[in-house]
């Protein structure tokens, strides 16, 4: 078994980057497998905090390779602007070096931002509220078979082919009132960002990274999003545009799943979710508030204030069956410390029975059943053994470890990538 994966289990922002920094190093490689610049990892290092949208958080590992996999999007420019914000952070990192990028991977254009912009605006279309950056306007043209690849960049009839694309929609979104940029603006921009990634290494990842698992290498595939936002099993259609599952790293990333080893989900103590959508354990009091101010839970990537709620574990629960997850990690505990009491959704109750696994579909009249658990008191973000932890923490621990059918083997205690500890959960 030569790749493991580490992805959220709920709808995003769970701390996946952080756990990944923290254990990239016991890897060889590091790959993205999905998604885009909609991706928001944050990571703190030496008190600076940093947020990577494309990149993998194992890119401040000089000894770890990088790859952005097939299965993404990749946008030139954010891209740039992504690495130049890299370098300024930490200017002893060299991601030319260290950074592979699928040639299958497709492109984002600056047209697809607009166009994302456009649906969002239109009371026509369904608002789901979109990082709008393009990212289902580039898969979708993906699936329509009108996109272009990384790979294409060095055909002889690139921008060609580009400036068809770009005037064809341009024409369509200036049909009307809008205010847009200058075709020729931002046709500009993108060119010199693809020069820009032309200083990258690119290639057949798929044959880069089942060669590397022959030579005896171990990956840590890293997944965007989370499983409640996957196009085909999260709550649709207030979901992102790819596929965020342990499957999707297979296919996402053209690795067999016999290979596949350890499948660590992230979850957070309590629920929080951006944007429109399902969210039955939704706080509208000042515990919500809370929860909010203290866990600093607005969006990497767009600053918006999170939505929050408690613990839902019907939905964890579908999560970690269908990603067969082996190892759950718990970040957030330390946000709840002071609460008096901690609220968890065991299941919910209709006319005629329960449901303790939900999916993308939960009947109007089903109502979340809410478990009250004692509250723990103590700063734990300085604790450096499992065995100090609060003892109504290790109870709401091991209550987790009995209802969810994976066990807890992580607790992170703060913001820091060193505030995790090991649990002998396994």
């Amino acid at each position: 078994m030569n790749m493991d994966i580490v992805l959220g289990l709920q709808w995003g922002d769970e701390g996946k980057g952080k756990f990944i920094d923290l254990i990239s190093e016991g890897y060889d490689i590091t790959a993205r497998f999905n998604g885009g610049a909609n991706a928001g990892h944050s990571i703190q290092r030496n008190e600076k905090r940093i947020t990577l949208k494309s990149l993998p958080s194992g890119i401040f590992m000089k000894n770890v390779q990088n790859v952005i996999g097939t299965g993404t999007v990749l946008d030139p420019i954010s891209f740039r602007n992504e690495i130049l914000n890299l370098k300024e952070f930490d200017g002893s990192l060299e991601p030319e070096k260290n950074l592979v990028i699928s040639q299958k991977a497709h492109l984002v254009l600056p047209t697809h931002k607009l166009l994302d912009v456009f649906m969002e605006e239109n009371p026509e279309y369904t608002t789901i509220g979109t990082t709008k950056n393009g990212i289902a306007q580039a898969y979708s043209n993906k699936i329509l078979r009108q996109n272009l690849r990384v790979g294409d960049i060095e055909s002889p009839d690139f921008e060609s082919r580009i400036l068809h694309i770009l005037e064809r929609d341009y024409r369509f979104l200036a049909n009307g009132d809008r205010i847009l940029p200058s075709l020729e603006e931002i046709s500009k921009e993108f060119f010199e960002a693809v020069d820009f990634l032309k200083k990258f290494q690119r290639t057949e990842t798929e044959i880069f990274l089942n060669k590397a698992m022959t030579e005896g290498k171990k990956i840590l595939a890293e997944g965007s999003q989370a499983a409640m936002l996957d196009i085909d099993h999260g709550t649709y259609p207030y979901v992102t545009s790819s596929s965020t599952t342990a499957a999707g790293a297979s296919s996402g990333l053209g690795v067999s799943p016999k290979k596949i080893g350890e499948i660590f989900g992230i979850t957070k103590a309590y629920c929080t979710r951006v944007g429109n959508g399902t969210f039955p354990t939704e706080l509208f009091d000042k515990v919500g508030e809370e929860i909010r101010d203290k866990g600093n839970e607005f969006g990497s990537n767009t600053g918006r204030p999170r939505r929050t709620g408690w613990l839902d574990l019907p939905a964890l629960r579908y999560a970690i069956m269908i990603n067969g997850v082996t190892q759950v990690i718990l970040t957030k505990a330390d946000v709840l410390s002071g609460l008096k009491s901690v609220m968890v959704c065991t299941h919910y109750e209709l006319e005629n029975g329960t449901i303790e696994h939900i999916s993308g579909t939960l009947p109007e009249n089903a109502r979340p059943v809410l478990k009250t658990l004692a509250g723990w008191e103590g700063e734990i973000s300085s604790l450096k053994n499992a065995s100090d932890l609060p003892e109504k923490l290790k109870d709401f621990i091991s209550f987790l470890n009995a209802e969810l059918g994976a066990p807890v083997t992580y607790l992170s205690t703060g913001p820091g990538r060193e505030q995790i500890l090991k649990l002998n959960s396994k």
